[in-house]
C-alpha cells in the first residue's frame, strides 16, 4: 500500500514540476498557440488551464504527503528514554544509563563512583 502511494506521489511530483516549468513567469501561460482571439488554446486559456492543473496537482501532492506521513506513523513504536534498550543513548554511557549512572541511583541500585579524569594524588587525613 505504501509503495503504491509513493509511486503516485513521485508521479505527481514530476507532473507538478513539468506544469510549473511550462508556465510563463509573467503568468501568460504556455505562450504557444494561435494568436487569434478565438482560438481554443489562446494565451489566456492556456494560462487558466495551467493554473488549474497546478493547483490540482499541488492539492493531490499535499494529500499524498499526509497519507504517507500517517502510514509512517502506524509503524512507529513508542520508545522511552528512561527504559533504554541496547540501541538507546541511555545504555551507551549517557548520564542516565550505564554503570552506576543516574538511572541506577534513582532505581536504588548500587552507584559506582565516576572514573577519575586524570592522575589522583593520595590525600592524608
Amino acid at each position: 500500500m505504501q509503495h503504491v502511494i509513493i509511486v503516485i506521489h513521485l508521479m505527481l511530483v514530476l507532473a507538478l514540476i513539468g506544469v510549473v516549468l511550462l508556465q510563463r513567469s509573467e503568468g501568460g501561460g504556455l505562450g504557444m498557440g494561435g494568436s487569434g482571439g478565438g482560438s481554443f488554446m489562446s494565451s489566456r486559456g492556456t494560462g487558466n488551464v495551467l493554473t488549474t492543473t497546478t493547483w490540482s496537482l499541488a492539492g493531490l501532492f499535499f494529500v499524498t504527503s499526509l497519507i504517507l506521513s500517517i502510514l509512517a506513523g502506524f509503524n512507529r513504536a513508542p520508545t522511552s528514554i528512561i527504559q533504554g534498550g541496547p540501541s538507546s543513548p541511555a545504555s551507551q554511557g549517557a548520564p542516565l544509563g550505564g554503570e552506576g549512572g543516574l538511572l541506577k541511583q534513582l532505581q536504588g541500585g548500587p552507584a559506582t563512583p565516576p572514573a577519575p579524569s586524570g592522575p589522583q594524588v593520595p590525600q592524608s587525613k
